[in-house]
């Protein structure tokens, strides 16, 4: 019998997970991920467990000049939809809306589980997640920064309609990619000691 051959360490890989952070949409520019390296970058969001190989997500991208275009939509539609708000309040956000999209490049992952399918939808909705993952993951191995986020343009009807999301769907994450304007300081870490146990067996 042949023993299995263990895939050898990669530090280099170690070090990405360990050091990863996430950079603010309004803190990245040029250059983003070219053609090829976007579709590179997709085809490693795919490679995530998927119980039951159903694919249930998709990708829409932003970019170029659709960056403005969406975001002038985005910003018209939240003032038409929260008319009731103070105007000062509701035009600062309007604004944000318009501005939405600064990042060369933002990926739109959206959840879509598949009905009647014997496979959980909060597992094909867990699948979508670990996707949205892998693009920051894959864009930090690239040597480019990025941020998931989702808010009023993820989850408002009106904002979902502009971005092309279909009934039954769900904007898992918005993802913006590019390149820090300036490193991001880490930020304070989870105590992984405090929130791990040893599961032991109940004494009979």
């Amino acid at each position: 019998m042949i023993a299995p051959t263990r895939r050898p360490p990669s530090p280099e890989a170690l070090t990405l997970l360990e050091t990863r952070r996430s950079v603010g949409a309004a803190g990245l520019q040029a250059p983003g991920p070219d053609a090829d390296q976007t579709q590179r970058l997709l085809a490693i969001a795919a490679r995530v467990p998927d119980h039951g190989m159903l694919a249930p997500w998709r990708f829409i991208l932003v970019e170029g000049a659709a960056r403005a275009e969406i975001g002038a939509r985005l910003s018209q539609a939240y003032r038409e939809n929260n008319a009731h708000m103070p105007e000062e309040k509701r035009e600062k956000f309007a604004a944000i809306m318009g501005r939405l999209f600064p990042a060369p490049l933002a990926v739109v992952v959206v959840s879509r589980p598949v009905e009647g399918s014997a496979i959980p939808a909060f597992e094909q909705e867990l699948s979508a997640g670990a996707v949205c993952m892998n693009l920051l993951t894959g864009a930090a191995a690239m040597g480019f920064d990025g941020i998931w986020v989702t808010g009023w343009a993820a989850t408002h009807k009106a904002a979902l309609a502009i971005l092309g999301v279909g009934e039954g769907e769900r904007v898992a994450g918005i993802l913006h990619i590019g390149t820090a304007k300036e490193a991001p300081a880490d930020r304070p870490r989870p105590d992984v000691a405090a929130l791990t146990t040893h599961w032991l067996a109940p004494e009979s």
